[in-house]
């Protein structure tokens, strides 16, 4: 397989031993070249990462592997031989399985019938219950996992019916297995034991895609990597063990990481937000916190540590059972999400489909979503104001829209995430709380967030940037405030913010005062 210099656009060179083989694959699309010559093979018992930003072209190539799209030019072989998909039924049938992000499961109906959908037993032409209860629990029992083959999908957690897509695809014999952004929405704990069942299939010989845009995880899990950028193959590294995070990030986007959070020390104000003793739901113990104007502040900690449910008892999404919180040294009070955005706090949740975003609506109208009310006069909506409002902060975030009448859900998730910053600065805000800001993005994506953060420090807000990515906090705060299962352990200046002593605060072996 090909080995680029200084980041030069070179073709991976096709496997003789590879079970599955890209030769050539193109793929264009009315005004885009999604996919380019694209040529690489992933052998049997291998964990081969695609890597890339948004628009790269792994998705596309996702779908020509599946049968969704079919290739201009180039062939796609298994174990040598030439197939031609023209349905995704078509490459169900040859082996391969894509456990997409969303996943793909009927909700209403049983885990059983999910996994052998299109392929019930029968007896006499009647539906055999009992063999399929008893194939779905070998399944289950294939991969250890506690689910009862009668439980409707729609009342399962996402860990779980990941799970479920696994086992359909076991269920099916599929040979090549594709994961796209299989850990988005796991905890710590339910990542481990996807890994756990990844490194198991490895072991079976199975062939593994993994697409993910966290690095660690790609080099905890994968043995080998093929990066795109614009539909063209820029490397593929056979050993991912012989390379670094900055050289995959290089390869991605072409600069380096520190090019990517570009931090520079800006002056502090007076206080933006200062809480004194809040204490509610998910907290063990009253939180202290000062955030100047112009200065980011990082909250660091491991999954369970509390720190999206201070976030949403400052903004009043749940209610505080005691505490003080001023902006600019105004006491606010914390009453509910509306009065906190009256009173310059503004926050962007981690859930961003299911908290952030209207997704039937379009970008225009998730934009204006805070602040309608000011731009009507007799209870009729100033659309002109409207569509100006969104054209200034669509153009200031540069957020990619084919235009302002497109559903957000048809957006990115860089440029989502965008949209919902630009909801929260069409308000008069002094603090800004971001929970998770660039989960699920791109290494481009996350470089405009990062340089929208410092913009609005610059720019004298406040900021509170809730995140799991240690990296990320590093590169981005001020300070960083550690929590630990529902308390402020401690606070860190930039310069003594080694991963080191942000771990040492962060698991449970330290008990802090509470305050930052």
């Amino acid at each position: 397989m090909g080995r680029g210099e200084g980041g030069a656009e070179t073709q991976g060179q096709v496997s003789p031993t590879a079970y599955l083989q890209f030769e050539s694959i193109s793929k264009r699309f009315p005004g885009v070249q999604a996919l380019d010559g694209v040529s690489f093979g992933v052998a049997e018992g291998e964990v081969h990462a695609l890597l890339g930003e948004n628009g790269a072209g792994k998705s596309t190539l996702l779908k020509v592997l599946g049968g969704v799209y079919i290739p201009d030019s180039g062939t796609v072989r298994l174990n040598g031989r030439p197939q031609s998909f023209v349905s995704a039924g078509d490459a169900i049938r040859a082996g391969i399985a894509i456990i997409h992000q969303e996943l793909q499961l009927v909700p209403e109906m049983s885990v059983a019938a999910n996994l052998f959908l299109g392929r019930m037993p029968n007896r006499w032409g009647l539906l055999d219950k009992r063999a399929l209860r008893d194939a779905a629990q070998e399944q289950l029992n294939t991969l250890e996992e506690d689910i009862d083959p009668g439980t409707k999908v729609a009342s399962l957690p996402v860990a779980q019916l990941q799970m479920v897509e696994i086992a359909k695809a076991l269920a099916r014999d599929a040979k090549v297995i594709a994961f796209d952004e299989p850990t988005s929405s796991l905890s710590d704990r339910e990542v481990r034991k996807l890994f756990s069942v990844i490194a198991e299939l490895k072991r079976q010989g199975r062939v593994i895609i993994y697409v993910s845009h966290r690095l660690r995880e790609v080099f905890e899990v994968c043995d080998s990597a093929t990066v795109f950028r614009d539909g063209k193959l820029v490397e593929t590294f056979p050993d991912i063990a012989s390379v670094t995070e900055e050289i995959l990030v290089n390869r991605m986007v072409g600069r380096s990481i520190d090019d990517i959070y570009d931090y520079s020390a800006r002056p502090v104000g007076a206080p933006a937000l200062e809480v004194e003793g809040l204490i509610g739901p998910g907290l063990v113990a009253p939180s202290n916190l000062t955030i100047g104007q112009g200065e980011v502040v990082g909250l660091f900690g491991l999954v369970g540590a509390g720190r999206s449910e201070l976030l949403k008892l400052i903004y009043g999404a749940t209610r505080p059972r005691a505490g003080r919180v001023r902006v600019c040294g105004r006491d606010v009070g914390v009453r509910d999400p509306g009065y906190a955005i009256h009173n310059g706090i503004a926050f962007c949740p981690e859930e961003r489909k299911r908290e952030g975003i209207i997704p039937q609506r379009s970008v225009r109208e998730n934009i204006n979503l805070s602040v309608r009310r000011s731009m009507a006069r007799w209870g009729i909506l100033d659309g002109r104001r409207e569509l100006e409002n969104a054209q200034t902060y669509v153009r200031k975030l540069n957020v990619r829209a084919h235009s302002l009448g497109q559903l957000i859900r048809d957006l990115s998730g860089g440029n989502q995430q965008k949209v919902i910053l630009a909801r929260a600065l069409s308000g008069n805000v002094k603090v800004m709380l971001l929970d998770e800001p660039t989960r699920g993005i791109d290494v481009g994506a996350k470089t405009e967030i990062y340089a929208i953060i410092a913009d609005l420090a610059r720019q004298g807000m406040g900021i509170l940037v809730s995140s799991s990515e240690l990296p990320e906090v590093l590169g981005i705060a001020d300070r960083i405030v550690v929590m630990q299962q529902g308390r402020i352990v401690g606070c860190l200046d930039r310069a003594d913010a080694t991963e080191e002593n942000v771990l040492r605060l962060a698991l449970p072996v330290s008990v802090g005062q509470g305050v930052a």
